[in-house]
């Protein structure tokens, strides 16, 4: 490699030429999606969109999947792979049925939290201990979990006092619902015996260009919402403090990236792992018992829906950190709220708006690999470029495509409208599995002292 080669692979980053995106880009990034939704919007006459029902729905539905990914990631970031969280879920929404009815809802709330954390303790118990395969393990605790529970529901709910109560083979009596909060002056609260006049329900109902956009968010964030929503929405920057800035986290993290190494400086392995694991199966089991406490009042056979694989996926998506989790589950939980109060209309709307982001991704993608043509002095470094071309061409094609949709329709089928969030789970991973690194000794079985 000549002198003048030496210098131009000196000058390129080492990162790619990519810069590491702080508080201030987020809040920007967050502010041109508003304004391109409001747009939207206003084109579509797709007033669902960003309605205060549709927000509140997309965080009633996005709750229970990121309380599931921030169980996989306390798991994972100790190097046991859990894709058992839909059964641990599973175990919440009966046991917090059964106590719930009961005793109350916050009862049950304890309740379907141990009952996840029995699942995360069995799933220990076989990865750790017995060093069987983390997914087999996982399997048979979704397996587990769907049988012992439609057993116990036909074996106690549809007898007795239960049964007199409502309840049946497939279901539990109904629960008492959890109390809800509405902020006052802004969202007609109440303080004291007064009423207060709802100021933002005024401005959203105006439907003006991104002031009522604005108001419908903050309404639907402020008003009816869940005590248990809000107990749910701190365990995330709960999380970041204790897996990040505390000596318990760090042990924990050490664990999965290598636990030979954190054998050798005195942390105790399998007593971090076993916690981890079983904390990873007490917020799956918080997830069901939400479903049972505030999403419906009482328990279902069928329940969860598949939120607990869609809570793994967000976690991947979030790269192993409680941030990105959550942005992806508020992703899944919007698109699922469309589904729900908007329909094919709200769906169509957002063609429109994927078609515009991916333009602005293409655009983004050719801009990166002119910039990082000239440095291109390695063969990786040419492959990078190449793809970063290839990735622009493919994002505009696809725009292209969902423009030509959008001009053609006024609305979109149920069929697919229904399939909406699973779709976006499966386009969001392809788009994301690029910049991810999951904990490097993640699922790798770990024995004691036989360290190489």
């Amino acid at each position: 490699m000549s002198a003048a080669t030496e210098t131009a692979a000196a000058k390129r980053p080492a990162n790619g030429g990519r810069r590491r995106l702080r508080w201030p880009h987020y809040l920007l990034i967050a502010s041109g999606l508003l304004v391109l939704l409001s747009l939207v919007r206003v084109i579509d006459d797709a007033d669902s969109v960003t309605s205060s029902g549709t927000v509140s729905a997309a965080l009633r539905l996005a709750v229970p999947i990121f309380l599931a990914g921030l169980g996989g990631l306390w798991s994972e970031r100790s190097g046991v792979i859990n894709i058992g969280l839909e059964g641990m879920m599973i175990l919440g929404t009966w046991t917090g049925a059964w106590a719930g009815y009961q005793w109350g809802p916050w009862i049950g709330v304890a309740a379907g939290i141990l009952g996840g954390a029995l699942g995360g303790l069995l799933h220990a118990v076989a990865t750790v201990s017995f060093g069987v395969d983390h997914i087999v393990s996982g399997v048979a605790i979704n397996i587990l979990g769907l049988g012992l529970t439609q057993f116990l529901a036909g074996l106690i709910f549809d007898t007795g006092e239960a049964k007199a109560l409502g309840g049946g083979p497939r279901q539990s009596p109904t629960v008492d619902p959890i109390m809800t909060l509405t902020m006052p002056v802004l969202s007609g609260g109440k303080i004291g015996g007064w009423q207060s006049p709802d100021w933002l329900g005024s401005l959203e109902r105006h439907h003006w260009f991104l002031v009522s956009d604005l108001a419908g968010i903050l309404r639907g964030l402020t008003s009816g919402m869940s005590l248990l929503t809000l107990v749910a929405l701190l365990l995330v920057p709960l999380t970041f403090l204790v897996l990040w800035r505390t000596p318990f986290g760090l042990r924990v993290r050490s664990c999965g990236e290598d636990p030979y190494a954190a054998e050798s400086l005195g942390v105790k392995v399998y007593r971090m792992k076993y916690a981890a694991v079983t904390i990873s199966g007490a917020f799956s089991g918080l997830a069901g018992a939400f479903l049972v406490t505030v999403a419906a009042p009482l328990y279902q056979d069928g329940q969860t829906n598949g939120r607990g694989f869609i809570g793994l996926a967000a976690m991947i998506f979030g790269n192993w950190r409680p941030g990105g989790l959550t942005a992806g589950s508020l992703l899944f939980g919007y698109t699922d709220a469309m589904n729900v109060r908007g329909g094919g209309e709200a769906v169509h709307a957002l063609l429109l708006f994927v078609a515009i982001l991916l333009i602005g991704a293409a655009v983004w993608q050719a801009v990166r690999a002119g910039r990082l043509r000239p440095h291109a002095v390695t063969d990786a470094a040419r492959r990078e470029v190449r793809t970063a071309y290839i990735g622009s061409a493919l994002a505009l094609v696809a725009a292209a495509g969902l423009l030509v949709w959008f001009m053609l329709s006024d609305i979109v089928p149920g069929q697919l409208v229904s399939f909406t969030p699973h779709l976006t789970t499966l386009l969001v991973l392809a788009l994301a599995s690029q910049r991810l690194r999951m904990p490097a000794a993640n699922g790798l079985k770990y024995r004691r002292g036989e360290a190489r």
